[in-house]
């Protein structure tokens, strides 16, 4: 069966080690694996603009012998006159896997549903799993063995990437605190999911609604922008409501001593962090962003030797 990756628990945790283990190896020789040697072709949709996913997987799908096509949906017939479906069995006939950064989790299930090469999520409204994936590859790098960290999600809950934290951080044993406003909380669906997996491995999956209790004596601290593409005009409607989530070095000061901090970028300089925080020592961001390539190519080349067998 095609094995896609949609969300961050469509890894089991021994399949999420496996991935991490794999991107560390490829991260250390980055020519010396080849899956897409042919050139084989990579289909990588854009709903959205990108920077990050957009260099990360063209350069990746190209240090694995592929040949990387981008398709912005706007002069494709996705999601005009085609349906995710059928553009996915068009598209399976020619390439060895889809990529799609999109809006709607339920249009990269209904591309995956029955499609025969793996979709991988790049980014939707609900999970940023491949983020995640990059995100544990660094704090792996900078604090060694996953289980029994503790890591404080900051600001928005319900965006992609608080929702991501809590299933992938709970996937990798760690303890994954979820600080938010009440009413920007992630779903109580994720945070249940969370909750279950945290339950098998050891972690934990916490939310809470104050800033210095999600951050007390952490070793991770991360937060993302409070305004997310596609709501730009709720931008000071979000700023008030998340003034007290900014990471300052005050908040800083309640994680641990020698905590870590992250942001998957872009970020916005004086909102969710300030300036001395996110280009200061403890800030980890450009190894962050620099493992989006070598975790992707690791989840492609894992997600492919699965289509293959």
């Amino acid at each position: 069966m095609t094995r896609h990756f949609l969300r961050d628990d469509d890894l089991s945790p021994a399949e999420q080690r496996e991935v991490l283990e794999l991107a560390a190896t490829m991260k250390r020789d980055r020519f010396a694996a080849r899956p897409l040697e042919g050139p084989k072709s990579v289909a990588v949709i854009f709903d959205k603009s990108s920077t990050r996913t957009r260099v990360s997987f063209h350069v990746g799908i190209s240090e694995l012998g592929g040949s990387p096509l981008i398709i912005a949906t706007a002069s494709s017939q996705l999601g005009g006159k085609e349906t995710a479906a059928d553009t996915a069995r068009v598209l399976e006939r020619q390439v060895a896997a889809i990529v799609w950064r999109t809006y709607a989790q339920a249009g990269l299930e209904e591309m995956a549903k029955g499609t025969t090469v793996p979709v991988v999520n790049a980014l939707s409204d609900d999970f940023h799993p491949c983020q995640l994936l990059a995100d544990l590859l660094t704090m792996q790098e900078h604090k060694g063995e996953l289980a029994g960290l503790t890591v404080a999600f900051v600001g928005d809950g319900r965006s992609n990437m608080g929702q991501s934290y809590l299933l992938a951080c709970a996937t990798a044993g760690m303890h994954v605190r979820v600080g938010a406003p009440a009413a920007h909380a992630p779903v109580p669906e994720v945070v249940a999911a969370a909750q279950a997996i945290a339950a098998e491995t050891g972690g934990s999956a916490t939310v809470v609604h104050d800033a210095s209790a999600a951050v007390s004596d952490a070793d991770i601290v991360v937060t993302d922008t409070w305004v997310s593409m596609g709501k730009e005009d709720e931008k000071a409607e979000r700023v008030a409501t998340f003034g007290e989530f900014t990471v300052d070095q005050a908040l800083m000061a309640e994680a641990k001593h020698d905590a870590v901090f992250m942001h998957c970028l872009p970020a916005d300089r004086g909102f969710e962090v300030t300036a001395d925080v996110i280009d200061g020592p403890q800030s980890i961001i450009w190894d962050e962003a620099e493992n989006r390539l070598h975790a992707q190519k690791a989840l492609l080349t894992w997600l492919l030797e699965r289509a293959d067998a």
